[in-house]
C-alpha cells in the first residue's frame, strides 16, 4: 500500500505528514505494507529541505527530517499511490485537475476521515507560523488514517 501526502511547496505540513505517517507505520509493525512519501503541487522549494519551523516542531516530538527534500508531484506519483492525502481545498482541486482521470478518486483531503469533519482543512503553517498546530491536526488524522489503510490488509 503507497500513501503519497500532499501540500503546496511540500516543506511544512507533507513532510511532517510523511515523517508523522513513517513513525506511525514503523510503530504499528508495518514497514514494507505500507510506504510513505510527500510531494508538493507546486515546484517552487523543489530540493529544499523543510522550512525550520517545521522542521524544529519535528525534532521536537523525536520525528527525523533525514531525506525529506521538497519535489513536486509527478504522473508516476499518481500510478504509484493508493492514497494520496492533501491538506486543503486548494491542493484537492490542483490535484484532481492534473490527476489521470482514472486515479482522482485516490485524492483525499486529510480530515476526511473524521465525521463532520470532511471539509476541513489544515491551514499552510508558512503562512500563520503555527507549526505546532499543524503537527496536532495531523496527529488528529493520521491515526484514523492508519486504521482505515490497515483494515484492507484484514
Amino acid at each position: 500500500m503507497n500513501v503519497l501526502f500532499v501540500c503546496l511547496g511540500n516543506i511544512c505540513r507533507s513532510p511532517m505528514a510523511e515523517a508523522m505517517f513513517k513513525q506511525m507505520v514503523d510503530e504499528a509493525g508495518l514497514n514494507g505494507k505500507i510506504n510513505v512519501d510527500s510531494a508538493g503541487t507546486s515546484n517552487e522549494e523543489e530540493g529544499n529541505g523543510p522550512h525550520p519551523g517545521a522542521a524544529k516542531t519535528m525534532h521536537a516530538h523525536g520525528l527525523s527530517t533525514d531525506g525529506l527534500i521538497s519535489r513536486p508531484i509527478t504522473r508516476q506519483d499518481f500510478e504509484w499511490a493508493d492514497y494520496i492525502i492533501c491538506m486543503d481545498n486548494m491542493n484537492k482541486y490542483n490535484l484532481q485537475r492534473i490527476a489521470p482521470a482514472q486515479d482522482r478518486d485516490k485524492v483525499h483531503l486529510a480530515y476526511e476521515v473524521i465525521p463532520g469533519k470532511e471539509d476541513q482543512e489544515i491551514p499552510d503553517p508558512w503562512y500563520t507560523h503555527r507549526f505546532e498546530d499543524t503537527y496536532n491536526s495531523l496527529n488528529e488524522t493520521l491515526p484514523l488514517w492508519l486504521d482505515k489503510i490497515t483494515k484492507e490488509f484484514s
